[in-house]
């Protein structure tokens, strides 16, 4: 007698983390306000709500992911990981502009955001996919096409949008000026949107695997995510979103905490950025990690050099949007320090993803190069 079909998880239960999130959210909007009103003064307090903040944000960051790659499931690649690389940029955007409106002015934040984004995505999660994976499988293979596309996009907005402010006149500092950031908008905003079409429509099928076997996206899900029950796109998107409000709502209280937590301890000012860094990319990051741990390299290269090109995308121009509106300063151009190490890292990248096969080696050097990033946030 065959056995009766295995009934699905309740709902509630597998949304536990956006209930967490909810609570927590009704929680800081009652008694929020006397807490938040001056951090500094009970610092222990301080402590236990930002940790408190932290993981329930990283919970929900979790949640939003297994619904962004539930539709991945659903839609195929690569159209999958782009709503999940999407929502993930969504998330960044909204913690870097917290933290920009709260407490005092600093300029260099989204810069060094941004660096810190691309440090973790290019030199840690690459490194970690790469060892990883050569390890279990000694040689793995990627489309390279795809990989190029990303690289030929990423190169000359990473270096219009974060070196080019250094050396140009027309202000004192690595600011850009109106022109310049009109500029950069423009030219970040028009690259993305061919991009995407490249991605979605033109060429969709640089972006798969070699050698597909199967529909797209249906081959690797359940091997990835044994436990995670797929609905339908409906259920997913509206549960997506569902998840991400409260992280922007609690962004709002998170930044406050950081911004003073930073300042007490005296800490530099890419430590905020790494943080932020580590809080949206986590998540992400595990499933790149899996991926390639499976080996589907292909999926994990679509994750880090797409969170990469949409980091530098889309947060520019929010970055700046944001800045002409409420009138705050922002810092776009690298320290010289920063500069050569991003240099390095698009170098080494051009090299990694120039063969269509990475190995051990190609990993250990990308994560040497973060932990030269992370040594050169404390001794500057």
């Amino acid at each position: 007698m065959a056995a009766p079909p295995k009934a699905k998880n309740s709902l509630w239960r597998s949304e536990s983390a956006l209930l967490c999130s909810v609570v927590t959210l009704v929680i800081f909007l009652i008694w929020g306000g006397g807490w938040t009103g001056n951090p500094a003064q009970s610092p222990a307090l301080s402590v236990v709500l930002f940790c408190w903040l932290f993981a329930v944000m990283l919970w929900s960051a979790f949640g939003v992911v297994r619904h962004a790659e539930s539709l991945a499931h659903l839609l195929g690649e690569p159209l999958g990981t782009l709503i999940l690389t999407l929502s993930v940029i969504g998330i960044e955007v909204v913690m870097i502009a917290s933290v920009m409106l709260t407490g005092e002015n600093n300029p260099a934040l989204a810069r060094e955001t941004m660096f810190g984004v691309l440090m973790i995505v290019l030199n840690l999660l690459v490194g970690l996919t790469l060892l990883l994976g050569g390890l279990r499988h000694r040689e793995q293979a990627f489309n390279l096409q795809g990989a190029g596309a990303y690289l030929a996009v990423f190169i000359p907005l990473a270096s219009l949008g974060l070196i080019l402010p250094v050396f140009t006149t027309s202000t004192p500092d690595p600011t850009a000026s109106p022109l310049l950031a009109i500029f950069l908008s423009f030219a970040c905003l028009l690259l993305y949107s061919v991009f995407l079409g490249i991605q979605t429509m033109r060429h969709r099928g640089w972006f798969l695997p070699p050698q597909v076997e199967g529909p797209p996206g249906t081959h690797t899900f359940k091997e990835e995510h044994p436990h995670v029950e797929v609905r339908s796109v409906k259920v997913h998107a509206v549960l997506l979103i569902a998840t991400m409000i409260p992280i922007v709502v609690l962004a709002k209280y998170m930044a406050l905490f950081l911004d003073a937590g930073i300042e007490s301890a005296g800490l530099p000012p890419a430590a905020a950025g790494l943080i932020v860094a580590l809080l949206v990319l986590t998540p992400e990051g595990l499933g790149a990690v899996r991926s390639a741990w499976n080996d589907h390299l292909m999926r994990s290269v679509n994750i880090c050099l797409g969170s990469a090109l949409a980091t530098i995308g889309l947060t520019i121009p929010a970055v700046l949007a944001v800045a002409a509106i409420t009138g705050h300063t922002v810092e776009l151009g690298l320290q010289p320090v920063e500069m050569l190490l991003l240099i390095v890292t698009m170098a080494v990248c051009m090299v990694t993803f120039g063969g269509g096969r990475t190995n051990v080696l190609q990993g250990a050097v990308h994560l040497v190069l973060f932990l030269a990033y992370v040594v050169l946030i404390f001794d500057f």
